[in-house]
């Protein structure tokens, strides 16, 4: 059976985009069922958060998935009140 587990990493570097890049495939031959994805940028989605680095002044913002579907639990629906 094959299966896949997502894991997000988030992470900052100061040296070369190259150096990382190096080391990210580096690391994608250590073993055959582990692969690394990465995005490299100055504004980058992770979980519900746009990061974006301006002028090496790391700022968020709220982000919403271009498929997700904004969801309200109607008021006469049978859901438990909290």
């Amino acid at each position: 059976m094959d299966g896949k587990y997502i894991d997000d990493v988030f992470m900052t570097w100061n040296k070369s985009e190259n150096a990382l890049k190096k080391i990210l495939e580096n690391a994608n031959t250590w073993h055959p069922n582990i692969k690394l994805e990465y995005k490299i940028g100055k504004s980058l989605p992770f979980l519900d958060i746009l990061l974006s680095n301006i002028n090496g002044t790391l700022s968020t913002s709220v982000y919403h998935k271009p498929a997700a579907e904004p969801y309200v639990v109607p008021f006469i629906s049978d859901h438990p009140r909290h």
